[in-house]
């Protein structure tokens, strides 16, 4: 199975070459060499899980992302996302994507989540999905917080949305923080509730490295509101966030007071 991994790796290193990206990795000692473990990552673009697994290889580890099911078109990416035991999650019937989520830790994998369930438009952290929490409680497996900051440049969403950069020398971080154990009888909103302030401590604190500042008058739709960006700020955000039913509201985050009237929810799970 890893084979199939190791040679898309191997692509994804080329591509990542060719655009001169770099990832900087932070916080490896916190991500287990072995055993299985729960990374819950901040969501900032399109190509998000190729940085987290670059940065994860470096302590030899395999990520089994949950991923939106149409990627699994008929064709050889299906096929390769299958070989390398990626799990296809439809948000109309996630109780399977949790099933083979339980198991792949069950062999002692690494599992990956957004659990914001998309992109956020305003680069903060949005509303999060309990399933990173709740297979954190069940199967006792560690949960590692992870922020990642610098994809955005690459191919992200926004109003309207950019077309992919190809900019070369772009940097990405990616930062693990500190493994949280989730208690048997742990309450699943206040966990996750807990996460997205983790969550939002790991993505600022990469947000104002002087690296991934934007230039003085630069006009930086990449860059959150709150921190001087143009970006949509969270409650312009809300319009465009659409999110699945039983998300939790931000209590993490600039202007988390007025978010969760106007939180907008996807009436159609997708």
């Amino acid at each position: 199975m890893d084979r199939t991994y190791r040679t898309v790796n191997a692509l994804g290193r080329v591509a990542l070459g060719a655009l001169g990206v770099r990832v900087v990795p932070s916080g490896l000692e916190n991500l287990p060499a072995t055993g299985p473990v729960i990374l819950a990552a901040n969501h900032v673009s399109y190509v998000d899980f190729v940085c987290i697994e670059k940065a994860a290889i470096e302590n030899g580890r395999y990520v089994r992302f949950m991923t939106r099911y149409d990627v699994w078109k008929p064709g050889p990416l299906a096929w390769a996302m299958d070989r390398m035991q990626h799990v296809p999650v439809d948000r109309a019937m996630p109780v399977d994507a949790y099933l083979r989520a339980r198991r792949l830790l069950g062999d002692g994998q690494a599992v990956g989540v957004f659990p914001e369930a998309g992109i956020s438009y305003s680069f903060t952290v949005r509303a999060l999905m309990r399933g990173a929490v709740a297979l954190a409680r069940e199967t006792g497996a560690p949960l590692v917080p992870v922020g990642i900051w610098g994809s955005q440049r690459l191919a992200s969403v926004g109003v309207p949305e950019p077309p992919p950069d190809l900019t070369r020398g772009r940097r990405v971080d990616v930062t693990f923080g500190a493994a949280v154990q989730v208690a048997p009888d742990a309450d699943l909103v206040g966990e996750t509730e807990r996460l997205g302030q983790r969550l939002t401590e790991l993505l600022e604190g990469l947000q104002q490295l002087p690296e991934h500042r934007p230039r003085p008058g630069e006009h930086a739709t990449w860059y959150p509101a709150h921190l001087g960006g143009h970006a949509p700020d969270r409650a312009v955000a809300v319009e465009y966030d659409l999110m699945p039913p039983g998300a939790v509201s931000p209590a993490w985050g600039p202007g988390s007071a007025v978010d969760a009237p106007g939180l907008r929810r996807d009436p159609q799970p997708r």
